[in-house]
């Protein structure tokens, strides 16, 4: 989709009640270019990264970005940050992916400093801000995400950061991940439920249900065949150590095939009215978490309609429509 397309569908969203849009920065929009244009397009919705690496940017940059972004549209924007993965940050960015951990510690303890307003001396083992001082006025505080999918990280999470990013994950998994979450906020002496917990699932709302759960086949592997993001899948996926070995080895169609649609449609949610969407979202909640996020797709190339039907139809079948969608 182009990023006027996008922009679009952050508009309808909001007309349609949703209460947060998101854009991540993978391979296609960047993601300060795309919530500027989505803050002048719209006038209620909350704006958030879902989610930015610790490592592309250094947290100086991060902070006059985000900084730039609240002056726009003040108190409507969240910072999602995560450690990523070695094949972006390595292989697409040429930098080493070294100790994501403490790095990922570093960096928010630096951004956080940097949007401070003061002049900032941080010196970590990985990040360091020296004589730093932020020009402009974010016009509020700009809360804090971490994507966490491991315990460490799901601790660090509720330590450090005003909410939790999870992703690939079934609603039986998610209280174990609180959990974490909130031992990680008790040992730092910070109150468990002041962490606002947030987790995202890919849908289709559509005619194509076919091709939808096809591509949503594809997307699960090329996410569960990463190191960083494997163990997330391990429960859900029963044959994943056979599909890695074959994606790996190249031979795509026998890993897609060790992926049956009773898999792609418990971690996704595709149906055509969006009741699948609405569905899925109700049982995240009931789980505990504050605010599920769908990632709306099309059925495949050239399905601009997809992600459209999907926002609308998912938000009809919750009932957000009969929202106020005014400032």
């Amino acid at each position: 989709m182009s990023a006027g397309a996008l922009v679009e569908l952050a508009r309808v969203a909001e007309q349609c009640g949703v209460h947060t849009v998101l854009c991540g920065e993978v391979a296609g929009p960047e993601v300060m270019v795309l919530l500027g244009a989505v803050a002048n397009a719209t006038s209620r919705v909350r704006m958030a990264s879902g989610i930015v690496s610790t490592y592309t940017r250094t947290p100086t940059l991060a902070a006059m970005g985000f900084a730039t972004l609240s002056s726009l549209a003040p108190g409507r924007v969240v910072a999602g940050f995560g450690a990523s993965s070695p094949i972006v940050i390595g292989r697409w960015h040429g930098l080493p992916f070294d100790a994501p951990y403490t790095r990922t510690l570093e960096f928010v303890a630096a951004f956080r400093a940097c949007l401070g307003g003061g002049k900032v001396d941080y010196e970590g083992t990985h990040v360091a801000v020296h004589d730093f001082r932020l020009a402009t006025d974010p016009g509020g505080p700009i809360p804090v995400w971490l994507a966490a999918i491991n315990p460490r990280m799901l601790r660090l999470a509720g330590a450090v950061a005003d909410g939790v990013f999870l992703t690939w994950c079934r609603p039986e998994e998610i209280p174990g991940k609180i959990a974490a979450v909130r031992d990680g906020a008790a040992e730092a002496g910070r109150n468990p439920d002041e962490v606002e917990v947030v987790a995202s699932f890919w849908g289709y709302a559509g005619p194509d249900i076919e091709r939808a759960t096809e591509r949503l086949r594809r997307v699960i592997l090329s996410y569960a065949t990463v190191p960083t993001h494997a163990a997330a899948f391990v429960e859900a996926v029963p044959d994943l150590a056979a599909a890695t070995r074959a994606w790996n080895d190249g031979d795509r169609a026998g890993a897609l095939a060790l992926v049956p649609d009773t898999v792609v449609h418990e971690l996704c949610a595709v149906s055509e009215d969006g009741s699948a969407g609405a569905l899925l979202a109700r049982r995240f909640h009931e789980a505990g978490v504050d605010l599920p996020i769908v990632l709306a797709i099309g059925a495949g190339g050239g399905d601009h309609d997809g992600p459209f039907t999907t926002v609308q139809r998912t938000a009809q079948q919750l009932g957000l429509t009969a929202m106020v969608t005014g400032p």
